[in-house]
């Protein structure tokens, strides 16, 4: 750290004409604060004796005005113009007294400032900022004191030893105080007071907290929380009218071997951070190509789950079309049966109907129904007779050459069975009873 930052700020007051005060008020030397100003008073009471020199000039012409006999001589003219001059000269001098009077009565108090009055040494008031006339002439502002500047003080505190009595090369220990009551100021300490109890209240609280802190986690004060401290200050310098508004601790010094145990520290805590940053970037890595996996997964089941939807939807599509067309035909079918079934019910209801009407007419005529019983009966009798069977001659009385025989027996026993067969039987037998004739002729 550079000494113009290890250097300590001194709060002091200056002795200084009017017109100076506002560059010392708010600039001043480096490293040196200022809140209060002491003017160098240029009022003097010499404008005393030309009001009292005008008073007596005046007074003379008096006399001169009653020393006059009025008869006109060359005495009179002499006293007349004697008490003229010193009428004039009277006039004129007080007029420059009062005027001189009321010039150094002026004072202007800065914005931002409080001026404190005192009067034959004791402080009476205070006087906001703006112009004042000062009548009295034994009135005069003693004090110009900034009351609205937040004023920033530093002060590093060397040596600071800490929970393992390791002493610190430097604290530097910032805040910011304002004066709140210029008169208590003023009168109960001053600044250059107050800069010596400021710097000790710092110190002290300073090397209370550095007590509390080990030597390794010295650098943890740096920004850390010091609203005790300010509130233990507060505390401390309420009695003279000053609150701080403001404190932090910008910097710690650590001794050289702890700075570089440090140093070490950091540079493992960095690698430490690389080495978790990168496995961050390679776990992240993996995170999203198994995420980017999943979502592929998901796409492809997704997809499937479509496919599966839309067959399944074919499927019902078809079995419903199925079902339709099995209701169709089902319908179509009941139709045609309802269909057939009225034709039917119709056509017997006809027969019935025609049945019972030829009934009527049979019954009306007999010979009519004589006559259709026997067509019915001959129709009947003409179908029994062509389907009657043939009947089949086979001669066995051995007469005639043993061969013949044999084979005739041999055909009538594979035909036998066939003869049930009616008509077709009778046909098949036919050739075999002719030729069986025609043996016998032969014999």
């Amino acid at each position: 750290m550079s000494a113009t930052r290890n250097r300590r700020s001194v709060i002091s007051e200056e002795v200084a004409p009017w017109s100076e005060i506002r560059t010392l008020l708010r600039g001043g030397e480096t490293d040196k604060l200022i809140p209060v100003i002491i003017p160098r008073h240029t009022r003097r009471l010499w404008w005393l004796l030309l009001i009292w020199l005008g008073v007596f000039l005046l007074l003379t012409g008096l006399m001169f005005s009653l020393r006059q006999t009025g008869e006109g001589g060359a005495g009179d003219i002499a006293y007349g113009t004697l008490a003229t001059l010193a009428y004039g000269g009277g006039v004129l001098f007080t007029l420059a007294g009062l005027l001189w009077w009321w010039r150094s009565s002026i004072a202007e108090i800065e914005q931002g400032t409080a001026g404190v009055l005192t009067r034959y040494g004791a402080v009476t008031r205070t006087l906001d900022p703006g112009r004042h006339y000062l009548w009295h002439p034994w009135s005069r502002v003693d004090f110009v004191v900034d009351t609205a500047t937040e004023i920033p003080y530093s002060a590093p505190v060397m040596a600071c030893p800490t929970r393992e009595n390791v002493p610190l090369r430097s604290i530097e220990f910032f805040l910011k105080f304002r004066i709140t009551d210029a008169v208590l100021f003023v009168r109960t300490i001053g600044a250059g007071n107050f800069d010596l109890v400021l710097s000790q209240a710092v110190q002290d609280a300073i090397r209370q907290r550095a007590r509390l802190v080990q030597t390794e986690r010295a650098y943890d004060l740096r920004g850390s929380d010091v609203a005790d401290m300010q509130e233990l200050l507060n505390r401390q310098l309420s009695r003279y009218g000053v609150r701080i508004t403001g404190s932090n601790i910008p910097d710690v010094q650590l001794p050289a071997q702890y700075q570089q145990h440090l140093a070490t520290r950091e540079r493992v805590a960095k690698e430490r951070t690389a080495y978790e940053q990168e496995w961050g970037l390679t776990r992240k890595r993996r995170i999203d190509s198994l995420q980017m996996d999943i979502e592929r997964a998901k796409k492809v089941r997704d997809a499937r789950i479509v496919e599966v939807k839309a067959a399944l939807n074919k499927a019902r599509e078809d079995v419903a079309q199925l079902l339709e067309e099995q209701e169709t035909n089902a319908q179509k079918v009941r139709f045609e049966i309802e269909t057939r079934g009225r034709s039917g019910l119709i056509a017997a209801e006809n027969e019935a109907r025609a049945q019972r009407r030829l009934a009527q007419a049979y019954r009306d005529n007999p010979a009519v129904l004589q006559y259709e019983l026997a067509r019915r009966r001959l129709e009947v009798g003409a179908i029994l007779a062509g389907r009657a069977p043939q009947p089949v001659v086979v001669r066995t009385d051995g007469q005639g050459s043993g061969d013949g025989s044999a084979l005739t027996t041999l055909l009538t026993a594979q035909l036998l069975p066939k003869v049930g067969g009616g008509q077709n039987g009778a046909a098949a037998l036919a050739p075999l009873a002719g030729q069986g004739r025609k043996g016998d002729r032969e014999d």
